[in-house]
This record gives C-alpha cells, sequence and structure tokens, in this order.
C-alpha cells in the first residue's frame, strides 16, 4: 500500500510540476529569485522518489517517471515534458549512485543527500532543455525550492511523526522491525 501511494504521489508530482510550469513558466519568489511555477511539486517529486525506492525499487521509479511523463503530456508542451523527464530521469541515476547505497544509514541522511545532489542537476538540465534562462536567481530560487521547502521541511516533519507515533523507524530501511522507540 505504502508504495502505491509513494508512486501516486510521485506520478502527480512530476504531472503538477509540468502542468504549472507550462502554463507559468517562471515566477518572482522575493529576494530577486525566480522558480518555475512547478518547482516545488519537481521538489516534492524528487523527495516522493526516495519514498518510491524505499518502499520498492528504481525499477519502480522509472516506471513512475514514463506514466508522469505520458500523463504530462495532455497538460504541458511537448518540449517541456521532454526536458522533464530527462531531468527526472538523470536526477533518478544520481540519486541511484547515492540514495541506494546510503539506506543502510537511513532513510533521512540517504534523502537529504540525494536530493541536495540531484536537484541542482534536475534544475540544471531542465532549464536548459526547455528554454529557460540559466540565470544565478532561477538555479538558486530552484534549489532552495526544491531541497528547503520540498525536502527538508517534509523529511522534518516525517522524521517528527516517527518519532511522535513511535511507529516504522527513519534510520532503517527495513519497514518490519525499525520502529522508533519514544
Amino acid at each position: 500500500m505504502k508504495l502505491y501511494l509513494s508512486l501516486a504521489a510521485y506520478v502527480a508530482a512530476i504531472v503538477t510540476a509540468n502542468y504549472m510550469t507550462s502554463n507559468y513558466g517562471l515566477v518572482p519568489v522575493g529576494l530577486g529569485l525566480l522558480v518555475t511555477a512547478g518547482t516545488f511539486a519537481a521538489g516534492f517529486a524528487l523527495l516522493a522518489r526516495d519514498f518510491v525506492q524505499r518502499y520498492g525499487n528504481v525499477r519502480w521509479a522509472l516506471g513512475a517517471i514514463a506514466v508522469g511523463a505520458a500523463l504530462s503530456w495532455l497538460f504541458a508542451s511537448p518540449g517541456l515534458v521532454l526536458a522533464s523527464t530527462v531531468a527526472f530521469a538523470a536526477a533518478e541515476m544520481v540519486d541511484l549512485l547515492i540514495y541506494t547505497p546510503m539506506r543502510k544509514r537511513g532513510f533521512i541522511p540517504a534523502a537529504l543527500l540525494s536530493n541536495v545532489v540531484s536537484a541542482p542537476i534536475d534544475t540544471v538540465l531542465f532549464l536548459w532543455l526547455a528554454g529557460f534562462p540559466l540565470t544565478l536567481a532561477a538555479v538558486e530560487g530552484q534549489f532552495i525550492g526544491k531541497v528547503l521547502w520540498a525536502t527538508i521541511v517534509p523529511l522534518a516533519l516525517f522524521a517528527a511523526a516517527k518519532r511522535l507515533g513511535g511507529g516504522e523507524g527513519v534510520s532503517s530501511t527495513s519497514p518490519t522491525h525499525a520502529g522508533l522507540r519514544p
């Protein structure tokens, strides 16, 4: 069930990011920074991908990218969908190199490090391939949006919920025997 919820969240985030960016382009977020309108959804997608790998594997994640790309064709321009698909796939390969071996050290450190590394790769590839300007304001804005608001904040909430609920552990990859003790 958790795998299917993670897959649904991942696909929905991909489609939402593409729809928002296709319809609203670059938007100011303050402090002179710009983001594509789908940045927060794209950042959430990077985190959702880690949950897909946590409960499934890389094949599920790549399949979700394909489904997200196919559905995005209904809502976004072909060039934007292609740029998004390439960027998400490249970020997934980076994630495979970082998140997968780091899972042994815990979900949160693995997700955090993989997203900090994959977010700028996803950002630069996407902006370049989609024809958006590769300016410092756009790259910084997207990095802050993807890493701070769409990765660090949700991971902190995830950790707090697990600690308070005494549920599934945040420091192990095995959901069956890794509970945190309150």
